[in-house]
């Protein structure tokens, strides 16, 4: 095994060869729509899982992964797995790692890395390889300028043939298998001429001098044979997934849903499509120092070519000034503008909530229609929440969507928020789909509802001071009204807050 410092021979690359199984039942589709790309949209995290198993076994020749977090828990270990079984029939396989989130959980990932036909290369990455948090954060304060440049790509390409692209990382609560913390997403599994640009996009950022091979990174011990022959031996039981879906196992054995795309019975919709991208150093491109691309010059595009409405869903938002403006600007043009993003009482991230709130009340009065979702909602059905949500669990959004006029979508890694914009890459697709676009909003429709999500809005007072803020919701059948902002506890409350103070939202 190779040693600090050493790096160790790749796979050989090269052209992929096409995949039999993977292309011919898309001929067809490709011939009949003039070489357009075909496209099917995932919602129920279980189907995300899924769909990346399936992957992963029917892959014949290369697997190329890009991830911003890769956790070590079930679906992560179900997942690896998997990819040993395929490195082992031969499969060449790529992981690429943002260096972020790998410490509590990148173990299985290290051992196989010591394996034939895997390599793994990590983006910007911590000096401190090991567990300890303070060591790491005191490296962050010291190193911040380089250290808070992060990958927070979302991608799968197996065979240079199929893809997906979307919000979700790699872990139990993007895949909806965790009972007391969900996360609501989407998956878009891709075929046709939009695969292989998909696959320079990964190709682009492999070169990069950020991704560093993990050999010349990663102390000799992780790579110890005794750890790569317990994973090799070690089946993890899917117990939290057949908890989600009690058909998880039939799924997985009839190889559903993938076998329902590759037979027709699920069909794709055949468009045209843009790849939105950021380059792995993003900041030269921004000063005009380089040539590349920037994933938000897009959307940008995309937003002021709207003619009638533009849907947006996002986790976390705040809005740099350029951001806020394009979404101002179009309510100006007459443009409505509706947005769903995370509540108070569903967020997971306080510090990310708290800059949104500095931002929430200019969006308002700009004509922004905003609103919240809820942590329990009155009903599940369209949210993709699974049926095994614990009572007292979290229920929360990761999505990020945008639908424009109903005739075009957005779906990729991208918040809408300065961290997005300016410290970390993205990748995404604009897909030029009327039937996508409908699904799309038909969901935001289903989530915005009274009985799933707050509509926050703007309330004058009596005695004609500021407006102050109200909620509406519907609970058990009636409609209710909150003039305080709804939260899991008092504490929840005080904590935002109290980090509303922090002048950090170029951080956020």
């Amino acid at each position: 095994m190779p040693g600090r410092g050493a790096v160790r021979r790749e796979p050989v690359g090269g052209e992929t060869p096409p995949n039999p199984a993977l292309v011919e039942p898309f001929k067809a589709g490709a011939q009949a729509n003039g070489g357009k790309s075909g496209f099917r949209m995932y919602s129920v995290g279980v189907d995300g899982l899924l769909l990346r198993l399936e992957l992963i076994e029917d892959a014949k020749s290369t697997l190329d992964l890009q991830y911003y977090i890769f956790h070590g828990d079930e679906s992560g270990r179900i997942l690896t797995e998997a990819l040993m079984r395929a490195a082992e029939r031969g499969v060449r396989i790529r992981i690429m790692l943002d260096d972020g989130e790998t410490v509590a959980g990148d173990e299985q990932l290290l051992a196989l890395a010591g394996l034939p036909n895997v390599s793994i290369r990590v983006f910007n990455p911590w000096r401190y390889r090991g567990h300890n948090h303070f060591v790491r954060g005191t490296e962050f304060l010291f190193n911040k300028a380089r250290l808070d440049y992060r990958m927070h790509n979302k991608l799968f390409v197996a065979d240079g043939t199929l893809a997906l692209v979307g919000g979700r990382n790699i872990g139990d609560q993007y895949f909806q298998v965790e009972p007391d913390s969900q996360f609501a997403d989407d998956d878009v599994i891709v075929a046709g001429p939009m695969v292989p640009k998909l696959a320079a996009s990964f190709q682009t950022y492999w070169d990069s001098t950020l991704a560093v091979p993990i050999e010349a990174i990663a102390p000799h011990s992780q790579y110890d044979a005794a750890r790569v022959a317990e994973l090799a031996v070690r089946r993890t039981e899917p117990q939290k997934a057949r908890a989600a879906d009690p058909h998880f196992v039939e799924k997985l054995t009839a190889g559903e849903p993938l076998h329902s795309v590759l037979s027709g019975a699920s069909p794709l919709s055949w468009a045209t499509a843009e790849l939105a991208c950021d380059s792995p150093e993003k900041k030269p491109v921004a000063d005009g120092a380089r040539v590349g691309s920037l994933m938000f010059t897009a959307i940008a595009d995309a937003v002021h070519g709207t003619q009638t409405e533009l849907l947006m869903v996002t986790p976390y938002l705040v809005p740099t000034p350029d951001e806020q403006a394009l979404l101002t600007g179009a309510t100006a043009a007459q443009r409505r503008v509706r947005v769903l993003t995370t509540s108070l009482e569903a967020t997971n991230d306080p510090v990310a909530q708290a800059g949104y709130e500095h931002h929430r009340l200019a969006l308002l009065k700009g004509g922004v229609e905003i609103h919240e979702l809820r942590t329990h909602p009155e009903t599940t059905r369209g949210t993709g929440q699974s049926a095994r949500m614990t009572r007292y669990g979290n229920f929360s959004l990761h999505a990020k969507l945008m639908v424009f006029d109903r005739k075009s979508l957005f779906v990729g890694s991208m918040n809408y928020d300065a961290r997005s914009r300016w410290l970390n890459t993205e990748v995404g697709l604009i897909i030029y789909s009327a039937d996508l676009a409908t699904q799309a909003a038909q969901r935001f429709d289903t989530m915005t509802r009274p009985e799933s999500a707050f509509a926050v809005a703007l309330q004058s007072t009596a005695a004609g001071g500021a407006p102050r803020l109200t909620w509406s919701t519907v609970e058990q059948g009636k409609p209710v009204t909150y003039t305080q902002e709804p939260a899991r506890s008092g504490w929840q409350r005080f904590e935002v807050d109290t980090l509303e103070l922090l002048p950090i939202d170029h951080e956020l």
